[in-house]
């Protein structure tokens, strides 16, 4: 086992139990013991902005993690101790690839496109443009129109597509290149002094896609649509990736693979050593 581990996890309908499926009973208190121990980094990987992650710690209390990636990685906060610092270095990283441009510049660029209607404005930041879209639009041929649109401004960027369980809805973002949740959890391992051997990584959803067909250990917990299960295995085989991809089954330590006891199984797979913590802590 190694001296120290990151777990880096999604928020709703990974961590947050708020899907269809049930959660089991002691999932969650088993995660807040199990990224208590001083061994444990926690980061939470979310779409949310700051005050709606905060909102989620305290609706459903969460253990304070030591970082947040927030905004669908567009922003990254040291919240360890307490505070919430913003990452300037991280803003500075992602901000090249718009060339001076921030997310505002951008939107007369799709105004013209009837599916998108823009989120609200607390949604939206410098370097992340949403939208909100019908399920039934034709999907790939939207973005590839965006990404037409982009090119001609030579602006690099990323589409990252996603669904809303609960409402039906689709969610798109546009972001600068290297501002998708792959590249935040990857600078927060670097910045850190973390690598693929000692990093784990949970979602359930499309945004959560380039992570975990990534070379990132992931784990997508049992309650993931099939679709988005489908999408992770494909894109994992076409990048040879299949080694750092999991998908909890439910059974372990009893508990069925949803949400919370997903991440507790993908982080024993990964590191067989922790199982002994959570069983000790699943006892209590």
């Amino acid at each position: 086992m190694p001296k120290a581990i990151l777990i880096c996890t999604d928020l709703d309908r990974t961590l947050l139990p708020n899907g269809k499926q049930p959660e089991s009973p002691g999932a969650r208190a088993t995660f807040t013991r199990l990224v208590s121990r001083p061994e444990v980094t926690l980061a939470y990987v979310s779409g949310r902005h700051r005050e709606l992650v905060e909102q989620a710690i305290f609706d459903y209390n969460l253990p304070l993690p030591d970082w947040v990636i927030g905004d669908v990685g567009t922003t990254i906060y040291q919240v360890g101790t307490g505070k919430w610092l913003h990452s300037s270095a991280w803003e500075q990283n992602i901000a090249n690839a718009w060339r001076g441009l921030i997310a505002n510049d951008l939107r007369a660029l799709f105004a013209d496109l009837p599916s998108l209607q823009l989120q609200d404005e607390s949604k939206q930041n410098r370097y992340k443009l949403s939208y909100y879209l019908p399920l039934l639009t034709g999907i790939e041929t939207l973005l590839r129109e965006m990404s037409r649109r982009l090119e001609t401004k030579n602006l690099a960027a990323s589409l990252i597509y996603s669904v809303d369980e609960a409402t039906s809805t689709g969610l798109l973002d546009v972001v600068p290149a290297h501002a998708t949740k792959l590249h935040a959890v990857e600078f927060l391992m670097q910045h850190q002094g973390f690598n693929y051997n000692n990093t784990v990584f949970a979602g359930d959803s499309g945004n959560d896609l380039p992570v975990i067909a990534s070379s990132v250990p992931s784990v997508l917990v049992a309650n993931a649509d099939i679709a988005v299960v489908e999408q992770a295995k494909t894109q994992a085989l076409q990048q040879g990736t299949m080694q750092a991809f999991y998908l909890a089954q439910g059974g372990f330590l009893g508990m069925n693979g949803n949400y919370g006891a997903g991440i507790l199984e993908g982080v024993a797979h990964y590191h067989p050593d922790t199982q002994l913590w959570m069983e000790q802590d699943h006892e209590q």
